[in-house]
């Protein structure tokens, strides 16, 4: 299977038949409030990838999208250093439907239509939520799912993210 950029918009198996999808899915995300006096919120990237840890597309990035007096919070997004590595240093931000601003303490959803899944082969995937905060830590969630069929997972980070849930619905 080759996979395409972070920002392309589907794996593709060659010879494969092109896989129409009824599937949503919603990934939760809970962005824990940590008590520090210099307390900044989390930039956090939320994508899919393979088992073996290939990424295949972006579905959320949350940074500080305006420039201040310390620049661009584009510069920044290198932190998430994993989910940059894998491709997201080859994406044009910001990107429709992708970027968002960075996201208080909380619960937070995003919410994925089968459409814009189109040509994600049915089988076995991971949600990879990362988080990096300015004078803080930096932390990686992967919950495992299944394409083309209903189902969910859970997982639980301990510093940067709380419970982070991934349900496939029809």
């Amino acid at each position: 299977m080759r996979v395409l950029p972070l920002a392309a918009s589907a794996v593709i198996a060659a010879g494969a038949p092109a896989v129409a999808s009824a599937a949503d899915l919603t990934v939760n995300v809970t962005v824990p409030r940590i008590n520090s006096g210099s307390y900044h919120r989390p930039y956090v990237a939320v994508w899919i990838e393979t088992p073996d840890q290939n990424a295949v597309r972006t579905l959320a990035v949350w940074y500080q999208q305006t420039r201040n007096a310390e620049g661009d919070g584009k510069d920044w997004l290198k932190d998430m250093r994993t989910w940059w590595r894998k491709g997201g240093r080859a994406m044009a931000l910001p990107a429709d439907g992708v970027s968002g601003a960075t996201r208080a303490p909380g619960q937070h959803t995003v919410r994925v239509p089968g459409a814009r899944l189109n040509g994600l082969q049915p089988g076995q995937y991971n949600i990879v939520v990362e988080a990096a905060r300015e004078l803080g830590g930096r932390e990686v969630v992967r919950v495992p799912f299944r394409w083309g069929a209903a189902n969910t997972g859970r997982a639980t980070g301990s510093t940067e993210l709380g419970a982070v849930s991934v349900a496939v619905t029809r």
